[in-house]
């Protein structure tokens, strides 16, 4: 049986309230569909495979707390729609969103073709409007509520993953953008940026990129990977009544990585760009030691 989740917050923070977090089967979703029932929430997790949507709900009851599953492709806004909309049918409410669903896959930017570059962003991008979209629509828009999206740390550009990048940036956007219109609806929209954790989701990606990402993750001035605890506590934090005058931000949780960014995939050892020079005398001259010269 799954150890009872133990959170640094009032465990009837979120009493009576429903939350919907998507992705909700696996990693840092699981874990944030653990913290908020912990804390009150009946809680339902989404995705597109019911297995383990199904083991996370069987987790959460084994504990007391309360929370169902349903399948849902973020991508298909007709079915984000209907799942929503049966959602609030079901429990009479909608109090909380959790966009964690998302995906990709490690290819340099030349290599990446049409229909690959379409499903990242779909369900990067694309996804956490269309729920967004649809919690406003069937239970916030009349009665407010809070949304947290899981972006990623894209800051300095994403090298290896330019889709899933563009696509998280878009998201930092749509929630700086949504926060400023839905405020006065009563809807408070920010979002997370995890950095380095140590997550299942790393056991999608091929070998030698988990060891480089490992190693790259650690090179931060936290000096370790995060965990999914940390990464819930955020969302939690967001959520919660204690950020109320908080909207359309978007909290980096990664050990300071963005602030002194390693790449996660190998960079060139040679030199491609050739310097340039309109001033021959100047620092790039023959005065500059040898050593700082290409």
């Amino acid at each position: 049986m799954t150890d009872a989740y133990h959170s640094i917050f009032a465990p009837d923070l979120f009493h009576g309230q429903v939350a919907l977090v998507t992705g909700g089967g696996t990693g840092i979703g699981r874990c944030i569909a653990h913290e908020l029932a912990s804390l009150g929430a009946t809680v339902i997790v989404c995705g597109r495979r019911a297995e383990p949507l199904q083991q996370v709900v069987t987790e959460i009851t084994a504990q007391g707390g309360r929370a169902a599953w349903i399948n849902l492709n973020v991508r298909d806004e007709e079915q984000v729609h209907q799942v929503l909309g049966q959602i609030v049918a079901d429990h009479s409410r909608l109090d909380l969103v959790v966009n964690n669903a998302g995906g990709q896959f490690v290819c340099e930017a030349e290599g990446i073709r049409p229909k690959g570059w379409r499903a990242v962003l779909d369900t990067n991008l694309s996804g956490p409007f269309w729920v967004c979209q649809a919690a406003f629509a069937h239970w916030m828009g009349d009665h407010g509520g809070a949304i947290c999206n899981v972006a990623a740390d894209m800051w300095n550009g994403f090298k290896g993953l330019s889709h899933t990048g563009a696509a998280r940036a878009g998201v930092v956007n749509l929630t700086m953008t949504l926060g400023v219109e839905w405020a006065g609806r009563g809807i408070r929209v920010n979002a997370v940026a995890p950095g380095g954790i140590l997550s299942s989701g790393l056991s999608n990606y091929p070998q030698e990129v988990q060891e480089i990402a490992a190693d790259a993750m650690k090179q931060v001035p936290a000096a370790r990977l995060g965990s999914e605890s940390e990464v819930s506590a955020a969302v939690v934090f967001l959520l919660s009544p204690a950020a109320s005058y908080i909207t359309g931000a978007t909290l980096r949780v990664d050990g300071g990585g963005s602030l002194a960014k390693v790449p996660m995939m190998p960079m060139p050892s040679e030199p491609a760009i050739a310097p340039y020079s309109g001033w021959p005398a100047g620092a790039l001259g023959s005065q500059v030691p040898a050593r700082f010269r290409t």
